[in-house]
Order: structure tokens, then C-alpha cells, then sequence
């Protein structure tokens, strides 16, 4: 049988035995089983993904109809934006570990904003997103309207002129969960570059806060998108990192159960990529035992930990993925070749 159609999931089959490559390999071989039964994915996202390129696998996985949600920060999703309008005008700094604090001012003085060892161009991404979002804002504040904090990113990165792409539309995460209409939430939205410039719009009495939904708003409509993605044979969770991305939708689960008193399936599914070291009081670094006594996993969930870095490990996992979805008899072959 020829497999040069899989070469990833081969890859992964074939050298991932132990620790934690075994652990993705395994979570790997889950996310199959349970897609395959109809169940579908919930991912959370952390981190500066998006600024680290994820949506070349994250965007076609997401067309590809295996993620049908997301919990992201702000911070990753106006970057995912940056990335398709100013991608030619980033900086890479591969040596950045040898910095002195005079090279991070210089990169400050020539407008760079450094992300570890790459960086966002100022003028060519926050200015020139900035020129189109904020009369957006205006206009909903002049209308009463009010909008989901990603309905207006929704929007924009559907309208801005296809001249103005530097990027490849087909690596932009957001343009596809726009396209697909996915459930979004983005919790603490006001920790980002634009939620800080939405906040000076507001001091200014530019625009209203009140224009864009709250984060408890967020969270009494994810109740019912959570009823809707757990039908059938339920919805996985699959975080990146840790922080309120992955904490905010994870507690849907208890939050019905106690707090609407209602009946709720448990998540079906869970794994956490993360380089957090396990420590006294860390969400991040928390196993994903200590959820159960949350109420947010039960005994019985699938459950992953990946302790690595999730700019390598998340496009090996999304990569086969999109292999299995493209060429699922002869991947089925290959999964019971090195699984039996």
C-alpha cells in the first residue's frame, strides 16, 4: 500500500512510541475515533498562535470541517488579521535570545512590536486594521447596535479588498471561521492591542462600551452553542496553552449543570498542548485530573497532556488530520497497520 498521500500521519505512526510524542500520537489517534463517530471539536487557542503562523493548518483544518469552534484570546485573533494585511512587513529575529535591551529599543524606535523572535509591523498592521475597525465602532455607536467583540472581526476581515492582502487567504484562520460562521468566543478581548484602542475611543466618548458585548453575554451564549455542538456524539476540547482561552469555555459544562440547573453532556474529549511546568496553584500547568473535581471532565473523558512546544506539535496533529479527512480509507489502512 502506498502511503505517500499520508506521509504525516505515517510519520507520527510510525516514530511517536513515547512520552510525549506517544501522548500526540495517542491524542491524535482519539481526535480520529471521535470524529469519525460524528462528534465534533472545540479548540482554544492561547498564546501568540497566530503571530507563530498556526493558520496554515488551522485555516484548511477548519474548512475542512474539523473544528467546529473556538475560544481564542484577543490578542489571537486581531493577530491572525494582522498576519493577512501585513505579512511582508514583518521582522524575523531568530538570534533574539542575545538581545541586549538596546536592540529590543531600537526594534521599539523602528515601530516593530517583537513576539518572541518575530514581530508586528505598527503602521502596516494595528494603523492601517485601525483606519477600518474604529468607523465601525462609530457607526454601531451611533446606531445602538451591539455586536460580539469577534462579530465586528467577523466583518472586517470579510470586507477589507483582497489588494490589500499580503498574506495567503487560505492561511488565515480567521477568514475561515468567518466564512464558516463558527461558534467564537473571545474572553478578556480587552487585553489586546485593540481592545485597548476601543477603550481610548470609549474614554474619549468616541464610541460606547456598551457597543460591544460583554464577556458575560459571551458566556450566556455559549450555553446554548454548547447545547448544539454536545448533540449526537458530543463536542471535544482541544486547548493550547492555558489562561482564560481554555477557562472560560471549558466551565460551560459545570456552569449549566449548577448554575442553569439543567442536564448537560460532559465534554467527550480532552487535550492540552502546553509547556507549562505543573505548579501550586496554576491553571496552565493543572492536570487535567484536578478538572474532574471541577465538574469539567468526568472519569470516563479521553483525556491528553502534551508537554511541548504547540508551534511544533499542533501542525503535526492538524497536518494528519487533514490527510486523514482527505484520504480517510487509506488512512483507516495505515491507523490499523501501526495500531494492531
Amino acid at each position: 500500500m502506498s502511503t505517500s498521500s499520508l506521509p504525516t500521519l505515517e510519520f507520527v505512526l510510525r516514530n511517536f512510541k513515547n512520552f510525549n510524542a506517544r501522548a500526540t500520537r495517542d491524542a491524535l489517534l482519539a481526535y480520529v475515533r471521535h470524529i469519525e463517530s460524528g462528534g465534533r471539536m472545540f479548540w482554544a487557542v492561547a498564546g501568540a498562535m497566530s503571530s507563530a503562523q498556526l493558520g496554515i493548518t488551522l485555516a484548511p483544518a477548519i474548512r475542512a470541517g474539523l473544528i467546529h469552534g473556538l475560544s481564542v484570546t484577543g490578542a489571537n485573533l486581531e493577530e491572525s488579521l494582522f498576519r493577512l494585511v501585513a505579512h511582508d512587513s514583518y521582522k524575523d529575529f531568530p538570534e533574539y535570545r542575545y538581545f541586549t535591551k538596546k536592540d529590543d529599543t531600537r526594534i521599539l524606535e523602528e515601530r516593530m512590536r517583537r513576539v518572541t523572535d518575530t514581530s508586528i509591523p505598527e503602521d502596516e498592521a494595528f494603523r492601517a486594521v485601525e483606519k477600518f475597525v474604529v468607523p465601525m465602532w462609530k457607526r454601531a455607536t451611533e446606531n445602538n447596535e451591539r455586536r460580539f467583540w469577534h462579530e465586528y472581526f467577523y466583518e472586517l476581515v470579510q470586507t477589507i479588498p483582497a489588494t490589500l492582502h499580503q498574506g495567503r487567504p487560505e492561511e488565515c484562520w480567521l477568514l475561515a471561521a468567518a466564512e464558516a460562521k463558527l461558534p467564537v468566543v473571545v474572553p478578556g478581548y480587552e487585553d489586546s492591542t485593540f481592545g485597548n484602542i476601543f477603550a481610548s475611543h470609549v474614554k474619549h466618548a468616541e464610541c460606547s462600551a456598551s457597543t460591544v458585548k460583554s464577556g458575560i453575554e459571551y458566556m450566556a451564549a455559549f450555553y446554548d452553542q454548547y447545547r448544539e455542538l454536545s448533540s449526537g456524539a458530543g463536542v471535544g476540547f482541544f486547548q493550547i496553552g492555558g489562561g482564560i482561552a481554555g477557562d472560560f469555555p471549558i466551565c460551560v459544562v459545570p456552569s449549566i449543570k449548577y448554575d442553569l440547573e439543567q442536564p448537560v453532556k460532559p465534554w467527550a474529549y480532552f487535550c492540552q498542548i502546553s509547556d507549562s511546568t505543573t505548579s501550586y496553584g496554576s491553571y496552565s500547568g493543572a492536570t487535567p485530573n484536578e478538572k474532574i473535581t471541577w465538574d469539567k471532565l468526568t472519569e470516563d473523558t479521553p483525556m491528553f497532556v502534551i508537554e511541548s512546544d504547540a508551534t511544533i506539535v499542533a501542525p503535526l496533529i492538524l497536518s494528519s488530520l487533514l490527510e486523514y479527512k482527505q484520504h480517510p480509507t487509506e488512512a483507516k489502512q495505515l491507523i490499523a497497520r501501526y495500531t494492531t
